[in-house]
Formats: structure tokens, C-alpha cells, sequence
């Protein structure tokens, strides 16, 4: 062989190699998207696959993408098949047919029908409710196409201030669409249960009746939230409305399919925060903490001897209860308020859980080791 044929030779090789190792050490691999959650319903997976970064849309964009999953959720309460007793939302949860609503929605109905976009209703059932988060789960027998299952986005992540958009059928006007900003976090939302709903996201978009058990969307269009109740003395909106967290929502919803209920865990005290009158008449530093006033008999509590307050003191005209254990912090949180302990519950505990309370009794600190049990129906 030439000398020519040798350089050319040699040429090629050097191309084939080098393509070679860009192939190989250059080009990205292909590879799927992560996902934060399915729709298998494990213990940890809930919802629609959903991208872990997606980009933020703007409200026209929003409504487009969700509007297809939001339903009407008409309730019937009477023997009348002509009188339709109520009216809320809904959004669809998975491919099998599951959609979420509030409890206060479905309670005590005798047919519930959902209706879809395209105007498509079907009778539905309950699949079951957990009055203690105000959440139902519900199963219609719809055309699969009809089915567009909201993506649920953490609701850890939520900022005050940070712009979210409520979509549901207020007055029955299906459909409508609002937008506002988070306005707080954390919210003790109070029931008729005689338990508050923790955790709760407070925010300034318009929420009305019809709106209860829609989704609370954040700006990608990931449900952060159910809206579930505004603050009115007239039963229309007024600035404030509240929603159940998509944390609450990943929790309960898997149980509420597989069990039809959810069991919660339970202390079993009642007391009241530390003001800074308190403080005062309890000469602590700061007032932070929550002060155990009543122990139920034979619960939680009483099984690893926390103590509630023991006598009453008359200052200024009002009325302290004094005596009781102080809880400063669980399982290593600090504790300002009651709405801490509550949600620590709601967010980290299950039945048989153990959990540690920081407490000072008698001018000193020590720890209490509660295991958690099954939270008693009603008050």
C-alpha cells in the first residue's frame, strides 16, 4: 500500500474514533423525566406523573390545562329525584375513575352526580370521607377520555405572597376561575367535629359556595391545594378563603381509596397557648408554648402522665388555669402554639407513632414519650 493510502486509512480511523467517543462520552442519555409522583397509589406515590421543574404559566394557560379535570359535583339529599340539594367541585385523581371533594360536600347524600366539561354526568360513589381534613374521594364509570387527572404539587413549597388560582362552579356558575395570592400558611381551620382541621392555606382568591372541593393551583398548574370554607357572616367571600393542603391530600387520599376511612392519631389533651399575660403570671422568659389545661381519662396523654392545670387565679379580671404541663417542643420542634403540635401530628404521625414532648413542670425541663392512638369520633 502508497503512503497515500496509509494517510487516508489513518484519517478515517481517526474519524470513526472520535465520533465514537463523542457518542459516548458527549451526548446525553436519553433519559425520562423524574417524577414526584404516579398514579399506582403506593404509600408514597399519589396523583399524575408530574416533572420535579416545570416551567410557570400564565392564567390563560393555567385554565386551559386544568379546566378538563375540574368537575361539578351535584349532591342530592332528599328522596325528590327532581330537587338537586347542593352543589360543588370536584377534580379528577387518577385514570380510574377516582375524584376529590370535601366531605361537607357528600355527607349524607343519596346520589352524588358528577358532571364534566363536555357536559357528560355520571352517578357516582362514595368511596369514602374523612370529616377530620374535610376530604371525600369519590368513583364514577366515565368514558376514559373524559378522565384528565390534575398533577398534585407539594404544598411544602408555598410561599406567602406567592400568586395561586382556585377553578369550581361558585354559585353554580360551572367552570369559573379566580386568582390570588397565598395569604398564610399553617391555619387552624376550626369544624363541627369538635377537632380543627390543621395546616391549612389561607389566600384572597375568591372563593364562594359552589367553589368548596375544587383545586387550588399553583403557577404550574400542580394542585397545592382543595378549597374548602371561607371566613363570611354572610356566606359569601370576603377576602378570606382556606384550602386543605396537597400534603394532606397525597396523606389521606390513598388510604380513603384502599380503606373508604382514615384514622388519625390522637394526644388527647385541651389547653391554651402562652400569652404574654400568662407568661407574666407564670414568670417565664418568653411566651411561647402551650399549656396543658385538660387531660382526657385513659388517653394518650394520660397513659404516659403529662398533667393538666390544678387550680384557676383571678388577674386583673380574667381567669387563668395554672398548674398544668407546658409543652415547649415536639420531637425536637419548637412549640409556639397549639397549631404546632397539630400539625406536626397531621404532617409526620400515624397511629402507634411515638412522639417526644419537651415539657416543664415545676420550673424544670423534661421529656414525655406519648405513643399515639386512634383519634375518638365526634367531640
Amino acid at each position: 500500500m502508497d503512503k497515500s493510502g496509509i494517510i487516508v486509512g489513518s484519517v478515517i480511523g481517526a474519524v470513526i474514533v472520535l465520533v465514537l467517543f463523542t457518542v459516548l462520552f458527549i451526548s446525553p442519555p436519553e433519559s425520562k423525566p423524574e417524577s414526584i409522583v404516579d398514579n399506582e397509589h403506593s404509600s408514597n406515590t399519589v396523583g399524575e406523573v408530574t416533572p420535579v421543574y416545570s416551567k410557570k404559566l400564565s392564567l390563560v394557560e393555567i385554565f386551559g390545562k386544568s379546566e378538563p379535570g375540574v368537575v361539578r359535583v351535584n349532591v342530592q339529599r332528599n328522596e325528590s329525584a327532581d330537587i338537586a340539594n347542593g352543589v360543588g367541585s370536584g377534580f379528577v385523581f387518577d385514570k380510574m375513575g377516582h375524584i376529590i371533594t370535601n366531605a361537607h360536600v357528600v355527607n349524607d347524600a343519596n346520589k352524588v352526580v358528577i358532571t364534566f366539561l363536555d357536559g357528560r354526568s355520571y352517578n357516582a360513589e362514595i368511596i369514602g370521607t374523612d370529616e377530620f381534613t374535610d376530604i371525600a374521594t369519590v368513583k364514577v364509570n366515565a368514558d376514559l377520555e373524559l378522565l384528565h387527572p390534575l398533577s398534585l404539587g407539594d404544598s411544602s413549597n408555598l410561599k406567602v405572597g406567592e400568586q395561586i388560582a382556585a377553578i369550581g362552579n361558585p354559585f353554580g356558575l360551572s367552570g369559573s376561575m379566580t386568582s390570588g395570592i397565598v395569604s398564610q400558611l399553617g391555619r387552624l381551620l376550626p369544624s363541627d367535629n369538635g377537632f380543627s382541621i390543621p395546616d391549612v392555606i389561607q389566600t384572597d382568591a375568591a372563593i364562594n359556595p359552589g367553589n368548596s372541593g375544587g383545586p387550588l393551583l399553583n403557577m404550574r398548574g400542580e394542585i397545592v391545594g382543595i378549597n374548602t370554607a371561607i371566613q363570611s357572616t354572610t356566606g359569601e367571600f370576603t377576602g378570606v378563603g382556606f384550602a386543605i393542603p396537597s400534603q394532606t391530600i397525597a396523606k389521606i387520599v390513598p388510604i380513603l381509596i384502599e380503606k373508604g376511612e382514615y384514622k388519625h392519631p390522637w394526644i388527647g389533651i385541651s389547653g391554651r397557648d402562652i400569652d404574654p399575660d400568662l407568661a407574666k403570671i407564670l414568670e417565664l422568659k418568653d411566651a411561647v408554648g402551650f399549656m396543658v389545661v385538660t387531660v382526657v381519662t385513659d388517653s394518650p396523654a394520660s397513659k404516659a402522665g403529662l398533667i393538666g392545670s390544678d387550680k384557676t387565679i383571678e388577674v386583673n379580671g380574667g381567669n387563668y388555669a395554672v398548674g398544668g404541663d407546658i409543652i415547649l417542643a415536639v420531637d425536637g420542634k419548637e412549640v409556639r402554639k397549639i397549631d404546632d403540635i397539630l400539625i406536626h401530628l397531621q404532617r409526620a404521625k400515624n397511629i402507634g407513632d411515638e412522639m417526644v414532648l419537651e415539657i416543664l413542670r415545676d420550673g424544670r425541663t423534661t421529656n414525655v414519650t406519648i405513643v399515639l392512638e386512634e383519634r375518638p369520633n365526634g367531640n
